[in-house]
């Protein structure tokens, strides 16, 4: 069982760079690929970045590539989203994910805002 929480989340500027965090529970952490999702009001959710535990490879939506970075502490149990030049369509819940079981955290909001 795996258990996920997020956390720094915010209000930012246009711009601006947020760094949420998603602490996972469990010993089998450094054996999972993850994943970072995000879900706009109205729309579906949506996969924004993957990180693999095999060899730490990345791949990004088209809508972050260039802007965003995920990163693994295995160690501490610890994914990461570095978030740079923020916009107002980042704007939505975030959410930590293990693909392969079907974990998901409760959410995390980010708004990009004037």
């Amino acid at each position: 069982q795996v258990q996920l929480v997020e956390s720094g989340g915010g209000l930012v500027l246009p711009g601006g760079s947020l760094r949420p965090s998603c602490a996972a529970s469990g010993s089998a952490f450094s054996s999972l690929s993850m994943a970072w999702h995000r879900q706009a009001p109205g729309t579906e959710r949506e996969l924004v970045a993957r990180i693999r535990a095999s060899d730490g490879s990345t791949n990004y939506a088209d809508a972050v590539k260039g802007r965003f970075t995920i990163s693994r502490d295995n160690a501490k149990n610890m994914l990461y989203l570095q978030m740079n030049s923020l916009k107002a369509e980042d704007t939505a819940v975030y959410y930590c994910n293990v693909p392969s079981t079907g974990h998901w955290g409760k959410g995390i909001q980010v708004t990009v805002s004037t």
